[in-house]
């Protein structure tokens, strides 16, 4: 079993920065993906941004550029550096991670809102 935990979102201008983070606590040396989802009311669910146990990384067009994921060394931590943050950027944002096994994993979510 994985569990995973997001922090870091809010309330913050358009133009202006946060970074988002999940620990993942667990079996975590099975995980081979992890990354961020984003959803809205009313949107479809959006693919962020992902990184693989090789530390390969892709992201969605709408944040090439603007977003950065990146883990720390021990693998337990993911972070979503969000910059230069648009009104279009406010949603929820979800980690998740997908298991050797092709088992999904998902976080609570956190908001970020990006005021115009």
């Amino acid at each position: 079993q994985v569990q995973l935990a997001e922090s870091g979102g809010g309330l913050v201008q358009a133009g202006g920065s946060l970074r988002l983070a999940c620990l993942a606590s667990g079996t975590i040396s099975s995980l081979i993906i992890m990354g961020w989802y984003r959803q809205g009311p009313g949107k479809q669910r959006e693919l962020v941004a992902t990184i693989t146990r090789g530390g390969s990384t892709e992201y969605a067009d709408s944040v090439k550029g603007r977003f950065a994921i990146s883990r720390d060394n021990t693998k337990t931590t993911v972070y979503l550096q969000m910059n230069t943050l648009k009104p279009e950027d406010t949603d929820a944002y979800y980690c998740y991670a997908i298991n050797n096994g092709g088992i999904y994993y998902w976080g609570k979510g956190t908001l970020v809102t990006v005021s115009s």
